[in-house]
């Protein structure tokens, strides 16, 4: 899957990404100031879950994403 829509543009630099950020950044001060007590209590629970989806996210960049694997297994051959 590519990140870039039908017109060539990167989702980031498109409307709705920004309309995505702008909508979040209105939403967040709202959820915290009424469920801080909540979003505190979870957090050690959320902490390592929250750190695996980061390390995915950012360190397939590095070998191409998801395609790399597969790649990987082809050149290795059946002696798997």
């Amino acid at each position: 899957m590519s990140d870039r829509s039908e017109n060539g543009t990167r989702f980031w630099n498109s409307r709705p990404a920004w309309l995505l950020i702008m909508a979040l950044a209105a939403v967040a001060p709202y959820l915290w100031l009424t469920h801080r007590a909540h979003i505190l209590e979870v957090l050690p629970l959320m902490l390592p879950l929250l750190i695996c989806v980061g390390m995915h996210l950012f360190m397939h960049r590095g070998h191409g994403g998801h395609r790399g694997h597969r790649a990987h297994d082809v050149r290795r051959g059946p002696d798997r």
